[in-house]
């Protein structure tokens, strides 16, 4: 397989890692001089989210990932999975809308109501996009095509973050969420998105993409497979907590805060 040169895609997802690293915390300074001060914690989970999703484009992993499928294969848990897990506990959403001003917010605050956003954030339609995505690059030539072509390499890996990301936060909703949909309807897109996460990882460990042996192909799959479930583990345990939260006793509610 002929391989193009990455190092651009290695600079800039550098570059945006640092200055998302940076940012937040000049952000978390602007909103602590107008709001209650913001927890530090959340810059740990942003920090943690955005270094694994720098991991998968630069550094070592990266480097594998072109010759090795099981590296490619962690690379891909990390980007579209645990990062984008990890990620919507910091709130970013929430602490840019502390940090802009007034006017700036309202602009926002639409963009969040718009109809585009409540399309894309629907879970049927981010779970869609997201294991939608990885059936056209695992099941298509594209796998084959973005490793001879830097740009496509770069476009495809930011689809799978986004994606992964989309479907996070329609799933849980931990960040600012303006359009909501219902428990059952989530948890049942959700094990159907985990269905077919574990249909993609059989097909592959059949039938590996043009130029992936099948020895690599099969050491691939199975780490999509299991990986997965280890980190949907996550998301179901989240929305499983949430759903009890919302629907627990009053009673109940009241004892786990002290309150009788």
């Amino acid at each position: 397989m002929t391989h193009a040169n990455f190092l651009p895609i290695e600079f800039t997802a550098g570059f945006i890692a640092l200055a998302a690293l940076l940012l937040y915390p000049i952000a978390m300074h602007i909103s602590n001089g107008k709001h209650r001060k913001w927890p530090f914690h959340r810059y740990i989970f942003w920090s943690a989210g955005i270094i694994l999703a720098a991991l998968t484009l630069t550094g070592p992993l990266a480097q594998l990932a072109h010759t090795d499928f099981t590296a490619h294969m962690a690379g891909h848990l990390l980007l579209g999975m645990l990062a984008p897990l990890i990620l919507v506990f910091g709130k970013p959403m929430t602490l840019l809308m502390r940090t802009l001003n007034v006017p700036a917010a309202r602009n926002l605050s639409r963009l969040l109501n718009s109809r585009y956003v409540s399309f894309v954030t629907n879970p049927i339609i981010a779970a869609t996009l997201n294991i939608g995505g990885l059936f056209l690059i695992y099941m298509t030539d594209l796998f084959t095509l973005m490793h001879t072509s830097a740009w496509l390499y770069g476009l495809v890996h930011l689809h799978v973050f986004l994606a992964g990301y989309l479907f996070t936060i329609s799933i849980i909703y931990i960040d600012i969420t303006t359009h909501r949909y219902s428990f059952m309807y989530r948890a049942i897109v959700l094990v159907l998105a985990l269905g077919f996460h574990k249909v993609l990882s059989k097909l592959i460990y059949a039938a590996p993409p043009t130029g992936i042996s099948k020895d690599a192909g099969e050491s691939g799959a199975l780490l999509m497979y299991y990986g997965g479930d280890i980190i949907d583990l996550g998301l179901i345990v989240i929305l499983c907590w949430q759903w009890y939260q919302a629907h627990a006793p009053k009673n109940a509610k009241d004892s786990r805060t002290g309150v009788i």
